[in-house]
C-alpha cells in the first residue's frame, strides 16, 4: 500500500451537538474543506505560537459584512494578528460600525436604479443608507483637520491616529464590541494600506489637500516599515507568517517585504516561513491574487524549505474567516501582545543600519572593471 496515503476516511453521522473543532477536524475530509482543515491545524499547532510574527492581508468587502468586529478584532485581542495590510475600503466601511451606523443583510437581486432613487447603497447583499457614507466622510474630514495629522506620515501612523478617534466615539456611544480600526489602535497592531488613495478615506484626504491640508501619505514609509517588521521577525530564531484573506494589492504588499530585503536592500533573507491563503482566484490567469506559494518561492517571497507550511484554500473568505476564528479561539491560548506599532521606529533604525552597512560592502557579483555596457535604450552605463 502506498506510503502517500493519508488518514483513513471513516465517516460517521454528524451529531446535533457537534462543535466547530470536531466538525472541521473530522468532517472536513477532502477538497477545499480539507485545505481549510489543514490551515486551522497549521495555525493552531505552529503559527499562533510565541515565536511567530503573524501578518494578515485583507481584501474583498469583508468589514461591511461585519467580520472586522466579529472575527478580526477578537483575533487581535487574543494576540493572533501582529500586523495587517488592508484595502482602504475595508477600513472605511469598518468605521461605520465604530460610529454606530446600521448596515443590513438584504437581497442581491434588487432594482439598483430604484435603490439609487431611494438613497440606498448596495454591496452585493449588504444594504445601507447613502447618509452613512456622507456622515462617515464628514467624521473623517473633521478628524483629519486635527494638528496631529498635519504632516507627512505612513499609513500605519495614519490609521493609528484615526483609530484613536474612532475608539473615543465608541466609548461615547457605549459600543462595547470595537471595530477593527479601533481595536488595532488599542492593541498596538499597525495596519497599512497598499493603495492609500484607492478608497473613500483617500478621497477625503485628497479633498482636504484642496483646502490646504499639510497631510501627506508617504508610501515609501510603508514599504520600509513593513520590510523592517519582516526583517525583525527573524530575531531570536523567530519566524514570519503571511496569512492572506483574498488577494489583490494587500497580498503583494505583504509578500514583497522579502524581495525588498534581499533584492533591493541586499540583505540576506529566505522568505516568509508560512504562507496561508483563502482565495477564489485561479492561478492560470497570471494574476497575483491566484499566484501559488511555489510561484512566490521563485521571487524569494517564501522560504523554499518551508513549502510544506504553505496551504491555499479556494473558497470565499466570508466562509473561511468565521470558521477559522472560532477554531483558533477554541484551540489556542492567547499570545502575549507584540505591540509592533510601538516598535516600528526601532525596527526601522536597525534595517537602515544593516542596509547601509551592506551597501558599503562590494557585492560578490560586482564587476570592478571599467568596461561600459549599454542598456537596450542606448544609455551607456559603467559596469
Amino acid at each position: 500500500m502506498s506510503k502517500q496515503l493519508g488518514q483513513k476516511i471513516a465517516p460517521t453521522p454528524i451529531s446535533s451537538d457537534i462543535g466547530v473543532v470536531d466538525l472541521i477536524n473530522n468532517y472536513f475530509t477532502a477538497y477545499n474543506s480539507a485545505r481549510l482543515r489543514e490551515i486551522c491545524q497549521l495555525l493552531s499547532r505552529e503559527v499562533l505560537t510565541e515565536g511567530v510574527t503573524v501578518g494578515v492581508s485583507l481584501s474583498g468587502a469583508m468589514t461591511p459584512a461585519g467580520f472586522g468586529v466579529s472575527a478580526l478584532s477578537p483575533l487581535i485581542r487574543n494576540g493572533f494578528i501582529d500586523w495587517m495590510i488592508s484595502t482602504g475600503a475595508n477600513l472605511y466601511h469598518d468605521i461605520h460600525f465604530g460610529l454606530g451606523f446600521d448596515l443590513f443583510a438584504g437581497n442581491p437581486f434588487l432594482d439598483d436604479v430604484k435603490l439609487r432613487q431611494e438613497g440606498t447603497i448596495r454591496i452585493y447583499d449588504i444594504l445601507f443608507g447613502y447618509e452613512v457614507l456622507l456622515e462617515t466622510d464628514a467624521f473623517i474630514r473633521k478628524v483629519l483637520q486635527a494638528e496631529a495629522f498635519q504632516k507627512r506620515m505612513g499609513t500605519a501612523e495614519f490609521h493609528y491616529l484615526l483609530g484613536k478617534y474612532v475608539r473615543e466615539v465608541e466609548k461615547q456611544l457605549g459600543i462595547k464590541d470595537s471595530c477593527l480600526l479601533a481595536t488595532a489602535y488599542e492593541y498596538g497592531v499597525p495596519i497599512y494600506t497598499s493603495s492609500p488613495g484607492d478608497s473613500s478615506i483617500g478621497m477625503n484626504v485628497a479633498a482636504l489637500a484642496l483646502e490646504g491640508s499639510q497631510l501627506v501619505i508617504d508610501p515609501s514609509i510603508d514599504v520600509n516599515e513593513t520590510a523592517a517588521i519582516a526583517y525583525s521577525a527573524r530575531e531570536s530564531n523567530g519566524k514570519s507568517a503571511a496569512v492572506i484573506l483574498g488577494g489583490g494589492s494587500p497580498k503583494n504588499f505583504l509578500l514583497q517585504t522579502q524581495p525588498q530585503l534581499h533584492e533591493v536592500l541586499g540583505l540576506e533573507e529566505r522568505g516568509h516561513d508560512y504562507f496561508i491563503q483563502f482565495t477564489d482566484a485561479r492561478p492560470d490567469t497570471g494574476g497575483l491574487s491566484g499566484a501559488t506559494p511555489g510561484e512566490a518561492v521563485s521571487w524569494g517571497k517564501i522560504d523554499p524549505d518551508e513549502l510544506l507550511n504553505t496551504v491555499v484554500c479556494y473558497t470565499d473568505s466570508s466562509i473561511a474567516i468565521p470558521l477559522v476564528t472560532a477554531y483558533v479561539l477554541n484551540q489556542c491560548q492567547p499570545r502575549a501582545l507584540k505591540r509592533l506599532y510601538d516598535k516600528r521606529g526601532a525596527f526601522l533604525d536597525k534595517l537602515q543600519k544593516d542596509y547601509l552597512a551592506a551597501k558599503d560592502k562590494p557585492s560578490v557579483a560586482e564587476d570592478k572593471s571599467e568596461e561600459v555596457a549599454t542598456y537596450p535604450c542606448g544609455t551607456p552605463v559603467k559596469k
